[in-house]
């Protein structure tokens, strides 16, 4: 699976260069086996963002992107997508969404769904359905009346914004939904998010990777090298 995730990585022209950042030998392992490159980080680092960021003290580049290495069917397109908002010099950290279209998706407790305002940065991200219709108790309503996202767990950063965020302590409201995105807003810092007709599948569950394994066979997708 990380080789499926580093091989869509590297097929994007947009990145200088493309790291796996690992606490697991075994991983260091299989990456070097397919020939491609990854660092050892501390094992004591709490969050992907912390792996990123010691790998960001090490190297010097403009922009960081976070992904992670259980989503084997991310779009090499969408790595670039997550990066065009920094032609704002606001905007010191991106992620992506996507519009849920299914009542599955919206009650599922494995995916996380955010609120947006008006400008596109995220107001909270959950693992419950928010906003809550209070005056309407078919969820399938929901959906037909109102616009919800659901993350897809890919983050960049400008470089100086992720070695701040590293060093913040983690969040109430992190600790609890176990979402490390939250460190930022309850911090007072802005994540802009980008809508997007990609879609992605984290692999959490047995299930998940079922899915995605057939998926695979059944639409005949390739990396190169697999």
């Amino acid at each position: 699976m990380v080789e499926w995730v580093y091989r869509r990585a590297v097929q994007s022209d947009l990145f200088e260069k493309v790291i796996v950042a690992t606490d697991d030998t075994r991983i260091l392992q299989v990456v070097s086996d397919f020939g491609g490159e990854a660092e050892l980080t501390p094992t004591d680092l709490p969050s992907g963002t912390d792996r990123v960021a010691f790998i960001a003290r090490k190297t010097d580049a403009d922009i960081y992107v976070n992904l992670q290495g259980d989503e084997p069917l991310i779009s090499p397109d969408l790595l670039g997508m997550v990066c065009t908002p920094y032609s704002d010099p606001e905007v010191v950290m991106t992620t992506a969404i996507k519009r849920i279209a299914s009542l599955k998706e919206l009650t599922d407790p494995n995916l996380v769904r955010v609120v947006i305002d008006k400008r596109g940065d995220a107001l909270y991200f959950t693992r419950a359905a928010i906003p809550y219709y209070r005056d309407e108790p078919d969820h399938q309503k929901w959906i037909n009346q109102h616009a919800y996202f659901k993350h897809i767990g890919i983050y960049t950063y400008r470089r100086d914004f992720l070695l701040l965020l590293s060093g913040l302590p983690q969040g109430n409201l992190e600790g609890v939904e176990k979402l490390e995105q939250l460190r930022v807003l309850e911090n007072g810092y802005r994540i802009r998010t980008v809508i997007t007709e990609y879609d992605s599948i984290s692999v959490d569950t047995p299930e998940d990777l079922l899915y995605v394994e057939n998926f695979i066979k059944l639409n005949k997708l390739k990396v190169n090298g697999i």
